[in-house]
Protein backbone atom coordinates (compact mmCIF):
# COMPACT_ATOMS: atom_id res chain seq x y z
CA UNK A 1 0.00 0.00 0.00
CA UNK A 2 0.94 3.18 -0.71
CA UNK A 3 2.11 5.58 1.94
CA UNK A 4 3.21 8.56 -0.04
CA UNK A 5 1.69 10.13 -3.54
CA UNK A 6 4.57 11.98 -4.89
CA UNK A 7 8.27 11.23 -3.30
CA UNK A 8 11.08 13.15 -4.62
CA UNK A 9 14.58 11.93 -4.37
CA UNK A 10 17.01 14.58 -4.81
CA UNK A 11 20.57 12.84 -5.89
CA UNK A 12 20.38 9.40 -7.48
CA UNK A 13 23.94 8.08 -6.50
CA UNK A 14 24.67 4.57 -4.48
CA UNK A 15 21.61 5.86 -1.53
CA UNK A 16 19.59 7.97 -3.40
CA UNK A 17 19.02 5.11 -6.13
CA UNK A 18 18.84 2.51 -3.91
CA UNK A 19 15.96 4.25 -2.10
CA UNK A 20 14.03 4.63 -5.06
CA UNK A 21 14.62 1.20 -6.01
CA UNK A 22 13.30 0.05 -2.52
CA UNK A 23 10.55 2.34 -2.35
CA UNK A 24 9.58 1.52 -6.01
CA UNK A 25 9.85 -2.37 -5.51
CA UNK A 26 7.74 -1.87 -2.54
CA UNK A 27 4.83 0.22 -3.90
CA UNK A 28 5.38 2.90 -0.84
CA UNK A 29 4.09 5.55 -3.35
CA UNK A 30 2.44 6.15 -6.29
CA UNK A 31 5.15 8.05 -8.11
CA UNK A 32 9.18 7.99 -7.52
CA UNK A 33 10.38 11.08 -9.09
CA UNK A 34 14.52 11.53 -9.08
CA UNK A 35 16.38 14.90 -9.45
CA UNK A 36 20.07 14.99 -10.95
CA UNK A 37 22.02 17.23 -12.38
CA UNK A 38 22.81 14.71 -15.12
CA UNK A 39 20.75 13.38 -18.08
CA UNK A 40 22.37 10.39 -18.09
CA UNK A 41 21.85 10.00 -14.35
CA UNK A 42 18.11 10.47 -14.96
CA UNK A 43 18.28 7.80 -17.65
CA UNK A 44 19.82 5.28 -15.99
CA UNK A 45 17.97 5.70 -12.88
CA UNK A 46 14.70 5.51 -15.11
CA UNK A 47 15.98 2.20 -16.61
CA UNK A 48 17.36 0.33 -13.44
CA UNK A 49 13.99 1.15 -12.01
CA UNK A 50 15.13 3.59 -9.62
CA UNK A 51 12.25 6.02 -10.80
CA UNK A 52 8.82 6.90 -12.23
CA UNK A 53 10.27 10.24 -14.31
CA UNK A 54 13.25 12.37 -13.71
CA UNK A 55 14.27 15.56 -14.19
CA UNK A 56 16.87 18.11 -13.83
CA UNK A 57 14.87 20.94 -12.59
CA UNK A 58 14.52 20.25 -8.74
CA UNK A 59 12.21 23.49 -8.27
CA UNK A 60 9.52 21.37 -10.53
CA UNK A 61 10.48 17.92 -9.05
CA UNK A 62 9.10 19.13 -5.89
CA UNK A 63 5.95 21.57 -6.21
CA UNK A 64 4.06 18.78 -5.86
CA UNK A 65 5.87 16.32 -3.41
CA UNK A 66 4.63 14.97 -0.50
CA UNK A 67 8.46 13.89 0.76
CA UNK A 68 10.92 15.38 -0.89
CA UNK A 69 14.32 13.31 0.08
CA UNK A 70 18.15 14.82 0.18
CA UNK A 71 20.33 12.27 -0.93
CA UNK A 72 23.32 14.46 -1.42
CA UNK A 73 26.68 15.16 0.30
CA UNK A 74 26.38 16.13 3.45
CA UNK A 75 27.67 19.48 2.80
CA UNK A 76 24.84 20.40 0.35
CA UNK A 77 21.90 19.64 2.39
CA UNK A 78 21.29 22.42 4.17
CA UNK A 79 21.46 24.93 0.97
CA UNK A 80 19.47 22.10 -1.09
CA UNK A 81 16.64 22.31 1.65
CA UNK A 82 16.50 26.09 2.14
CA UNK A 83 16.46 26.77 -1.63
CA UNK A 84 14.08 23.97 -2.17
CA UNK A 85 11.44 23.94 1.13
CA UNK A 86 9.83 27.31 -0.34
CA UNK A 87 8.60 25.40 -3.54
CA UNK A 88 7.30 22.14 -1.30
CA UNK A 89 3.15 22.34 -0.66
CA UNK A 90 1.74 22.82 2.72
CA UNK A 91 2.13 20.17 4.60
CA UNK A 92 4.79 18.24 3.01
CA UNK A 93 7.78 16.40 4.78
CA UNK A 94 11.55 17.12 4.23
CA UNK A 95 13.81 14.68 5.02
CA UNK A 96 17.75 13.38 4.07
CA UNK A 97 20.00 10.52 4.23
CA UNK A 98 22.86 12.38 5.63
CA UNK A 99 25.40 10.63 8.16
CA UNK A 100 25.90 13.91 10.19
CA UNK A 101 22.79 15.32 11.95
CA UNK A 102 23.80 17.59 14.58
CA UNK A 103 25.18 20.60 12.45
CA UNK A 104 22.03 19.35 9.48
CA UNK A 105 19.47 20.04 12.23
CA UNK A 106 20.79 23.05 14.31
CA UNK A 107 20.96 25.33 10.50
CA UNK A 108 17.31 23.84 9.01
CA UNK A 109 15.23 24.13 12.17
CA UNK A 110 16.19 27.61 12.27
CA UNK A 111 15.31 28.54 8.87
CA UNK A 112 12.86 26.53 7.28
CA UNK A 113 9.63 27.28 6.24
CA UNK A 114 6.64 26.68 9.01
CA UNK A 115 4.35 24.70 5.98
CA UNK A 116 7.02 22.09 5.59
CA UNK A 117 8.08 19.41 8.66
CA UNK A 118 11.95 18.76 8.73
CA UNK A 119 12.85 14.97 9.75
CA UNK A 120 16.12 14.18 9.94
CA UNK A 121 17.04 9.94 8.62
CA UNK A 122 20.46 8.18 8.49
CA UNK A 123 19.71 4.61 7.06
CA UNK A 124 22.49 2.40 8.13
CA UNK A 125 23.66 0.97 4.93
CA UNK A 126 26.04 1.67 2.27
CA UNK A 127 29.26 0.66 0.48
CA UNK A 128 32.64 2.05 -0.86
CA UNK A 129 31.22 2.62 -4.14
CA UNK A 130 29.20 5.32 -5.59
CA UNK A 131 26.85 6.57 -8.32
CA UNK A 132 23.53 4.91 -9.67
CA UNK A 133 25.48 2.19 -11.12
CA UNK A 134 26.05 0.89 -7.37
CA UNK A 135 22.85 0.90 -6.80
CA UNK A 136 20.78 -2.05 -5.04
CA UNK A 137 17.13 -2.41 -4.36
CA UNK A 138 18.17 -4.52 -1.51
CA UNK A 139 20.62 -2.26 0.25
CA UNK A 140 18.38 -1.41 3.26
CA UNK A 141 17.08 -4.94 4.09
CA UNK A 142 17.31 -6.25 7.53
CA UNK A 143 19.20 -2.93 8.16
CA UNK A 144 18.50 0.03 10.53
CA UNK A 145 17.12 3.78 10.21
CA UNK A 146 18.03 6.18 12.34
CA UNK A 147 15.60 8.79 13.14
CA UNK A 148 16.80 12.01 14.88
CA UNK A 149 13.66 13.95 16.09
CA UNK A 150 14.40 16.95 18.48
CA UNK A 151 11.38 18.92 20.74
CA UNK A 152 10.71 21.05 17.47
CA UNK A 153 10.05 17.87 14.98
CA UNK A 154 6.36 17.59 14.15
CA UNK A 155 4.90 14.07 15.26
CA UNK A 156 2.98 13.26 12.50
CA UNK A 157 5.63 13.46 10.02
CA UNK A 158 7.90 11.53 12.28
CA UNK A 159 5.32 8.96 12.32
CA UNK A 160 5.19 8.92 8.57
CA UNK A 161 8.89 8.71 8.59
CA UNK A 162 9.40 5.67 11.14
CA UNK A 163 6.56 3.77 9.02
CA UNK A 164 8.01 4.07 5.88
CA UNK A 165 11.59 3.43 7.29
CA UNK A 166 10.27 0.52 8.93
CA UNK A 167 8.99 -1.06 5.71
CA UNK A 168 12.18 -0.23 3.54
CA UNK A 169 14.55 -1.62 6.29
CA UNK A 170 12.82 -3.47 9.36
CA UNK A 171 13.82 -1.14 12.25
CA UNK A 172 14.33 2.18 13.72
CA UNK A 173 15.85 4.16 16.20
CA UNK A 174 14.77 7.12 17.75
CA UNK A 175 18.29 9.49 18.72
CA UNK A 176 18.72 12.71 19.52
CA UNK A 177 20.56 14.54 16.66
CA UNK A 178 23.53 14.76 19.16
CA UNK A 179 23.79 11.04 20.23
CA UNK A 180 23.41 10.13 16.53
CA UNK A 181 26.71 12.04 16.02
CA UNK A 182 28.52 10.65 18.52
CA UNK A 183 27.49 7.03 18.17
CA UNK A 184 28.20 7.60 14.55
CA UNK A 185 31.94 9.07 15.36
CA UNK A 186 33.37 6.34 17.57
CA UNK A 187 31.79 3.59 15.12
CA UNK A 188 31.67 4.37 10.88
CA UNK A 189 33.68 7.80 11.35
CA UNK A 190 36.71 6.44 12.96
CA UNK A 191 36.33 3.44 11.33
CA UNK A 192 36.91 4.93 7.74
CA UNK A 193 39.95 7.22 9.55
CA UNK A 194 41.58 4.28 10.77
CA UNK A 195 41.32 2.50 7.01
CA UNK A 196 42.61 4.97 5.88
CA UNK A 197 45.62 5.30 8.41
CA UNK A 198 46.42 1.47 8.12
CA UNK A 199 46.55 1.75 3.82
CA UNK A 200 48.97 5.05 4.09
CA UNK A 201 51.54 3.27 7.16
CA UNK A 202 51.69 -0.23 5.25
CA UNK A 203 55.17 -1.00 3.06
CA UNK A 204 53.83 -0.37 -0.35
CA UNK A 205 56.69 -3.42 -0.86
CA UNK A 206 54.17 -5.80 0.82
CA UNK A 207 50.70 -4.43 -0.47
CA UNK A 208 50.07 -7.14 -3.62
CA UNK A 209 50.53 -9.87 -0.59
CA UNK A 210 48.64 -8.42 1.94
CA UNK A 211 46.00 -10.93 3.96
CA UNK A 212 42.48 -11.05 3.56
CA UNK A 213 41.87 -9.84 7.02
CA UNK A 214 43.69 -6.37 5.94
CA UNK A 215 41.76 -5.85 2.68
CA UNK A 216 38.49 -6.60 4.70
CA UNK A 217 39.98 -3.90 7.73
CA UNK A 218 40.62 -1.87 4.64
CA UNK A 219 37.78 -1.96 2.29
CA UNK A 220 35.88 1.28 2.94
CA UNK A 221 39.66 3.03 2.45
CA UNK A 222 38.08 3.06 -1.17
CA UNK A 223 35.64 5.24 -0.35
CA UNK A 224 35.13 8.59 -2.11
CA UNK A 225 37.78 11.14 -0.48
CA UNK A 226 35.55 13.53 -1.57
CA UNK A 227 31.97 12.94 0.12
CA UNK A 228 34.30 11.66 3.34
CA UNK A 229 36.25 14.80 3.85
CA UNK A 230 33.03 16.83 4.26
CA UNK A 231 31.71 13.86 6.66
CA UNK A 232 34.19 14.24 8.72
CA UNK A 233 34.65 18.19 9.13
CA UNK A 234 30.38 18.38 9.83
CA UNK A 235 31.11 15.81 12.95
CA UNK A 236 34.41 17.08 13.57
CA UNK A 237 33.70 17.46 17.31
CA UNK A 238 32.54 14.16 18.03
CA UNK A 239 35.42 11.98 15.57
CA UNK A 240 37.87 13.93 17.74
CA UNK A 241 36.39 12.72 21.24
CA UNK A 242 36.36 8.94 19.73
CA UNK A 243 40.11 9.73 18.57
CA UNK A 244 40.97 10.70 22.10
CA UNK A 245 39.45 7.31 23.19
CA UNK A 246 41.21 5.46 20.80
CA UNK A 247 44.32 6.80 21.33
CA UNK A 248 44.29 6.14 24.99
CA UNK A 249 43.63 2.56 24.32
CA UNK A 250 46.85 2.27 21.51
CA UNK A 251 49.16 3.76 24.21
CA UNK A 252 47.81 1.16 26.42
CA UNK A 253 48.32 -1.09 24.14
CA UNK A 254 51.73 0.27 23.13
CA UNK A 255 52.70 0.40 26.74
CA UNK A 256 51.95 -3.60 27.24
CA UNK A 257 54.70 -4.29 24.24
CA UNK A 258 57.47 -2.73 25.59
CA UNK A 259 56.72 -4.26 29.10
CA UNK A 260 56.71 -6.72 27.64
CA UNK A 261 53.44 -7.91 29.30
CA UNK A 262 52.35 -10.67 28.24
CA UNK A 263 49.24 -11.42 30.74
CA UNK A 264 47.74 -7.74 30.29
CA UNK A 265 47.91 -7.90 26.50
CA UNK A 266 45.91 -11.33 27.00
CA UNK A 267 43.47 -9.50 29.33
CA UNK A 268 43.06 -6.30 26.94
CA UNK A 269 42.86 -8.82 23.85
CA UNK A 270 40.06 -10.97 25.47
CA UNK A 271 37.96 -7.93 26.69
CA UNK A 272 37.84 -6.79 23.17
CA UNK A 273 37.22 -10.19 21.88
CA UNK A 274 33.91 -10.42 24.70
CA UNK A 275 32.67 -7.36 23.55
CA UNK A 276 32.62 -8.11 20.00
CA UNK A 277 31.19 -11.77 20.18
CA UNK A 278 28.58 -10.14 22.42
CA UNK A 279 27.37 -7.97 18.77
Amino acid sequence: MALFDRITIVGLGLIGGSLGMAMRRRRLAREVVGVSRHRRTLREAKRRGAIDCGTTDARAAVRDADLVVLATPVDVIVPYAKRLARFMPPGSILSDVGSTKAQIIRALERSLPKHVAFVGAHPIAGTEQRGIAAADRGLFARSVCILTPTARTNRRALRRMAQLWRRLCGSVWYLSPSEHDQLLGATSHLAHLVAWSLVTTADRRALSHAPRSWLEMTRVAKSDAGLWDDIVFSNRTAILNAMARFDRQWHQLRALLTRNDRAGLLRMLRRAQAIRNAL
